[in-house]
């Protein structure tokens, strides 16, 4: 199966081609889009990507999308184009959040914590639990995902005990450290790691339709938070 996979939660974004199936998943290409030309970029990059290697769009067989959270506006450009591709072609769609593909860095066994700074003394973090797959590769299973102040954010890691914490911010790293939590400080996660969990997830049939797909915000935007305050 030939997946593309679109990452556009953070400053910068990319997409990857990867294949899965048969045999063991691999990465084709990756290719980095700029921030702050998700809209313009995303598409050409795309088709440029798809040529490179000989394919059209008609090859794929499924699709991956990082839904969030992360920048609204760059969200809605990577899940807009993952929409119309998945009309287009009639393929299917995983989604796969930010903090889940940060989980995927640790090999600790037991439930592991990711987080990210939410900005305005909160965090966001999932709590997730090892879990067996078919073809018996590591996979995690969420139990929790969720926008905590961080006195609560403390409070939900010392009731947890995670075997670690997974995170790409420092912040949220010392602040961590200061619950006695062990900590890995890890790059953001990228498009590479949205195919790979995307491609267990579209091979495992979870999968979501074309209306179901949305953004995983977990906080509402600073615009529906003012309108409804008004």
């Amino acid at each position: 199966m030939l997946i593309l996979a679109i990452d556009t939660s953070g400053q910068s974004g990319g997409i990857t081609l990867a294949q899965a199936g048969e045999k063991p998943f691999r990465v084709i290409e990756s290719a980095p889009i700029a921030g702050g030309t998700f809209s313009a970029q995303l598409i050409p990059t795309l088709a440029a990507l798809l040529s490179k290697h000989g394919y059209s769009a008609k090859d794929l067989g499924g699709l991956a999308a990082a839904s969030g959270p992360g920048s609204f506006t760059g969200l809605r450009v990577g899940l807009s184009a993952i929409k119309g591709l998945a009309e287009v072609l009639s393929k299917p769609i995983a989604v796969v959040t930010v903090l889940e593909a940060l989980a995927e860095v640790s090999e600790q066994a037991g439930k592991i914590a990711a987080a990210l700074d939410a900005g305005r003394s909160e965090v966001f973090l999932g709590i997730y639990e090892p879990a067996n797959t078919a073809d018996h590769q590591p996979s995690t299973h969420m139990l929790t995902e969720e926008l905590l102040s961080q006195s609560a954010f403390l409070e939900k890691l010392r009731h947890v005990s995670p075997a670690e914490l997974v995170t790409s911010d420092r912040s949220v790293a010392e602040l961590a450290s200061s619950a006695g939590i062990p900590v890995q400080l890890v790059s953001r996660s990228n498009s590479e790691t949205v195919a790979k969990i995307g491609a267990r997830k579209l091979l495992a049939g979870d999968v979501i339709s074309v209306e179901a797909l949305d953004a995983n915000y977990l906080r509402r935007s600073d615009a529906e938070i003012f309108f409804k305050a008004k």
